[in-house]
């Protein structure tokens, strides 16, 4: 069986193409013979670092940028559309692939458009609740539509949740607590907040977890800060003596473990992160990219509203706003324990064995 995946760009597309890369992988041994995946991307997306990090073949194609709004460079599109398309279907015929999964994004459209002239099936995954251009067209060619969301606005679509890997889908985080918290140089039994901002950092989460760090750390509330790796102007002074530390990294290569030592995040809403969250059951305080068409904040929504963490505006997030509603919360554990147990009940884990069943359905379907 060869499955050809297209999801790169951003890591809310990569992420959840590698678990469904994963889950197809682990079914090698069963009736059918082994699954060969390949991964398209291209040369200017996170996905040269992390597909070959997670050992799967990558080939390259060129990349479809598709404007949010009219401009210039809506002209350019359709020739950068054929281009693509060509070298996407010679691929699509040197790999004799079965099936294609599109993620969305500009790797998506070219594949979905090039799988339908070489009569290739395709299925689509949408991570978001207000799907893209890319799977707004990939869901009309598509064999089986599976979406994150309920209620996501595509034809067919069916719910089966966010594909994450075993390793947070697994976590059981109180067992694992002590190691995680150890690994960072935390402490072992103070509360916890985790602070990141996705891959690069967010300024404005920054701004205001450093500024309340006197007020968290002086309450004994402990600090886990990803900065992002750019953001080496984001510091914090030595913590006094008898202070809770307060831990700045550039980056978590390990969230399972990061997610292990918190209590509580401060993060933004994006849905693989609304997806990670709820999974491992630990509650967020979610604050929205506030630019964009609004699709961070209806990511988190559905969380908040079950119980499961707090939605708190770019514009109103600083020190003060910590210190009044997080400090309160971080040291209430069984405000946390709610918190938790509501957003753990609002968790898929196994969206991407649900996805793997649906991309052999439908490759399977068309060998025959």
């Amino acid at each position: 069986m060869r499955v050809v995946l297209a999801g790169g760009g951003t890591g809310g597309h990569i992420e959840p193409m590698l678990a469904l890369a994963d889950a197809l992988t682990r079914r090698a041994g069963l009736p059918g013979g082994p699954v060969t995946v390949t991964c398209l991307g291209t040369a200017r997306g996170l996905e040269t670092r992390l597909v070959p990090a997670r050992g799967y073949d990558l080939r390259l194609i060129p990349p479809v940028p598709l404007p949010r709004r009219p401009t210039v460079d809506l002209m350019r599109v359709p020739g950068r559309v054929r281009r693509s398309v060509a070298d996407t279907r010679a691929l699509l015929r040197e790999l004799q692939a079965d099936v294609v999964v599109g993620f969305g994004g500009y790797v998506a459209l070219p594949a979905y458009l090039a799988a339908r002239r070489e009569h290739v099936p395709v299925v689509v995954h949408e991570q978001n609740p207000l799907p893209g251009l890319a799977n707004r067209i990939g869901a009309r060619l598509a064999a089986r539509v599976a979406v994150t969301a309920p209620g996501t606005p595509l034809p067919r679509a069916e719910h089966v949740g966010m594909p994450l890997r075993p390793a947070l889908t697994s976590l059981d985080r109180p067992a694992l607590r002590a190691e995680a918290r150890a690994a960072f140089g935390l402490d072992a039994d103070r509360p916890t907040l985790l602070v990141f901002g996705g891959s690069q950092g967010a300024a404005s989460l920054n701004r205001a977890a450093t500024g309340a760090a006197d007020a968290l750390t002086a309450a004994g509330v402990q600090v886990l800060h990803a900065r992002g790796p750019k953001n080496t102007d984001v510091t914090v002074p030595a913590r006094p003596a008898g202070s809770a530390p307060y831990v700045l990294v550039d980056y978590l290569e390990r969230m399972d473990l990061a997610y292990a030592a918190a209590d509580l995040a401060l993060c933004r809403s994006g849905a693989v992160t609304v997806a990670e969250l709820s999974a491992v059951g630990l509650p967020g305080a979610f604050v929205p990219l506030p630019i964009g068409n609004g699709e961070q904040r209806r990511n988190a929504l559905p969380l908040v509203e079950a119980g499961g963490g707090l939605l708190v505006e770019d514009a109103d997030l600083s020190p003060a706003w910590i210190g009044t509603h997080l400090l309160p919360l971080v040291t209430d554990p069984a405000a946390l324990a709610e918190l938790s147990r509501h957003a753990a009940a609002a968790g898929a884990r196994d969206a991407d064995e649900r996805l793997a069943d649906i991309v052999l359905a439908v490759a399977t379907g068309a060998r025959r």
